[in-house]
């Protein structure tokens, strides 16, 4: 039985890989489409847990992890942005305020009848926009892709105060959770 990361996000491969464990990359075509009504929290459950399952459909005898990280600001989702005025947008109101990441992480066996999901949550604080810092993070065109519009690994990490919890939760694959979760379904973590 193999280990797939259902991503192409080089930033989880990197992480993953830090585990030491054997594993490899197919990346899930599960369309992240948010549910009204539903909280940032349940959403980053439901895309992690869809992801997985997208893989497993091809891989019955793997354990596939999939993960999904979303912002959450005033108790509602920020995804990636549409564009970079969308990503100027998120990012002005995200300065000078504390918002929650929550990144969830799933693993699923249907050979075994495994499908877990578990989330970490961390909280950031952004700096305050100052000399138009946060415009110059659009114009490095950065924010495209990034749930809330900044990478934390990156040139977005310069825009964060501070963080309460696990760094690897906001950059997208918390190794704690996810090593957690794949020795109790049975996976070894060396």
């Amino acid at each position: 039985m193999q280990l797939v990361l259902a991503s192409g996000s080089p930033r989880r491969k990197e992480l993953l890989a830090l585990l030491g464990v054997d594993f490899e990359v197919c990346t899930s075509e599960f369309p992240e489409h948010p549910v009204i009504g539903w909280s940032p929290l349940e959403q980053a459950k439901r895309f992690a847990r869809e992801k997985a399952r997208c893989v497993a459909q091809v891989r019955l005898q793997d354990f596939i992890l999939g993960s999904d990280t979303v912002i959450e600001l005033d108790g509602q989702l920020l995804g990636k942005p549409l564009d970079l005025v969308d990503a100027r947008t998120m990012l002005g109101r995200l300065a000078g305020r504390c918002h929650h990441v929550h990144t969830a992480v799933a693993v699923c066996c249907p050979e075994l009848g495994i499908d877990r999901v578990e989330a970490a949550i961390t909280h950031v604080t952004m700096k305050v926009d100052v000399e138009d810092a946060y415009s110059l993070y659009v114009a490095s065109q950065e924010p495209l892709g990034k749930a809330g519009a900044y990478a934390i690994q990156g040139l977005g990490g310069e825009l964060v105060e501070r963080i309460e919890g696990d760094y690897t939760t906001v950059v997208g694959l918390p190794l704690k959770l996810v090593a957690g979760l794949l020795q109790s379904v049975g996976y070894p973590i060396p």
